[in-house]
């Protein structure tokens, strides 16, 4: 399974290069942007992230909506975790 995370352009840290650092849930990361049009990769877009490169642009709702389901998802791992050690 793959997953994309959403993530904030925050800065353009190598133009030529096509390195951004992106903001996700606090976490600051470089990723490549080179899957982007020059115009997707600005500060302030949001960007599906999978294996440290933007593979998308997104809207600022769908990326906070997909975050909302990834914490919640985080939420339910850790319940089933504890319910499944507690079988031992």
């Amino acid at each position: 399974m793959c997953l994309a995370i959403p993530g904030k352009i925050i800065e353009i840290v190598d133009a030529e290069n096509q390195i951004a650092k992106v903001d996700v849930g606090g976490v600051r990361r470089n990723i490549n942007t080179g899957m982007l049009n020059e115009d997707e990769a600005q500060i302030g877009s949001w960007v599906l992230i999978h294996v440290g490169f933007a593979m998308s642009k997104i809207d600022e709702h769908e990326a906070q909506e997909t975050l909302k389901l990834l914490n919640e998802f985080g939420q339910y791992q850790e319940e089933f975790e504890q319910f499944s050690t507690s079988l031992d």
